[in-house]
């Protein structure tokens, strides 16, 4: 049985976070390596709190208390600028992507009822890996399109960057709006986005079709209106597909610039991955709902050093099933458990042996070589679809 302490482990952490970190923007080296402190210490103690962190920490400060100020100092630093630190690292993971389609999902979360949180990832076998985060002092979870769009730039530049064209976006309904449409249509992205009932379809002509909340449909019906128009600006042509998957009053309402079909709800309902990506950092793996700090500069920060630290985890968690290994560290027969939570277990294992970690960065695109058992898929199976565009279609069921 190993006695020596879980600190030990920290220095040969800290060199293993800092040697990526250093391919990123730095007008002060000493911040690179304050940031390979903190994510060091939010790795071992999975807490985001600074107090947290300090054990794990070695420098040559003698107090606590000191080693705790220069993070904050760290948090508080206007030069710190999070999208020239991450962007690098992230854009180098996503280098070995291919011709593959990147998906992306559009979201926010609320932070202390206070902050809310406007996040970009790329959705990636099974998690959201953070693309871009933006933290603003607002109460409500829903923000406009103006205060997106800065962030959607962002995310755009790092992918042009790398020549990725085909993006497909996916939103909840709380992002349906046609200026946000028009913006990915000039962008060449794809998107599915959840609308609202109240919203008005017609034909190109500009003949009113119907209000989305006058479409009855039965148990595990499918309707989809193809080349429309939406609402009174008649933006379009769009696609629409309407679904109720079960018994209950709930129906899917997803719009679409690609022809839909029954397999746009299961497109649509891999935007819940960064719902899950949420939950493992606000009370989950990384508890950022310990922190105690209360300004949205500061928490953009911190939310820098989770989503440098799940990156560097799911990109470990990676390279443990390419190489064959996932059993060593996950007991399920067939993959139970996240990339991300195999990628933490891989480390400490690694560190209570000796061995190397984050040796790589990479997020390969392509299907998964081990999908995650068990998984649900959230669309439902059509009894019988109706198609509308300029002819009516009925397909009885089969």
């Amino acid at each position: 049985m190993r006695t020596e302490n879980a600190t030990g482990d920290a220095p040969r952490l800290y060199q293993a976070v800092l040697n990526h970190l250093q391919t990123s923007l730095w007008n002060d080296i000493r911040n690179a390596r304050t940031l390979a402190w903190m994510v060091t210490g939010l790795l071992l103690s999975q807490r985001s709190s600074l107090a947290a962190w300090l054990p794990h920490i070695h420098s040559r400060a003698t107090f606590a208390q000191s080693t705790e100020r220069r993070f904050r100092r760290w948090l508080e630093n206007p030069a710190i600028d999070c999208g020239g630190i991450y962007g690098p690292l992230v854009t180098r993971a996503l280098r070995g992507w291919g011709e593959h389609t990147l998906i992306l999902a559009l979201d926010t979360s609320v932070l202390f009822e206070k902050f809310c949180l406007i996040r970009v990832s790329v959705l990636f076998r099974g998690r959201a890996v953070p693309l871009v985060s933006r933290v603003l002092e607002h109460s409500s979870a829903q923000v406009s399109t103006a205060q997106l769009l800065p962030v959607l730039a962002e995310a755009k530049g790092m992918l042009d960057f790398l020549g990725l064209h085909e993006v497909r976006l996916l939103a909840d309904r709380g992002f349906c709006d046609t200026a946000l449409m028009a913006w990915l249509r000039h962008c060449g992205w794809h998107y599915r986005i959840r609308i609202k009932s109240s919203l008005i379809l017609a034909a190109p002509d500009g003949q009113r079709l119907c209000k989305v909340n006058e479409v009855r449909l039965s148990p595990r019906e499918t309707r989809c209106f193809h080349n429309v128009t939406l609402t009174g600006r008649h933006f379009g042509p769009i696609h629409v597909a309407l679904g109720r998957p079960s018994d209950g009053p709930e129906q899917w309402q997803v719009v679409s610039d690609e022809a839909t079909s029954i397999e746009t709800f299961a497109e649509y309902g891999e935007r819940f991955q960064i719902e899950e990506g949420f939950l493992d950092e606000k009370s989950g793996l990384f508890r950022l709902e310990d922190s105690r700090l209360r300004d949205a500069a500061s928490l953009e920060r911190l939310i820098l050093v989770v989503a440098v630290a799940t990156l560097l985890l799911v990109s470990e968690g990676i390279e443990v099933v390419q190489r064959g290994d996932r059993r060593v560290v996950d007991p399920h027969w067939q993959r139970g458990l996240s990339y991300l939570k195999i990628g933490l277990r891989a480390v400490q294992y690694a560190l209570s042996r000796g061995r190397a970690v984050f040796t790589r960065l990479t997020l390969y695109g392509g299907s998964d070589p081990e999908p995650l058992s068990g998984r649900k898929r959230p669309p439902p199976a059509p009894q019988r679809t109706l198609e509308v565009g300029w002819k009516l279609v009925f397909r009885p069921p089969s």
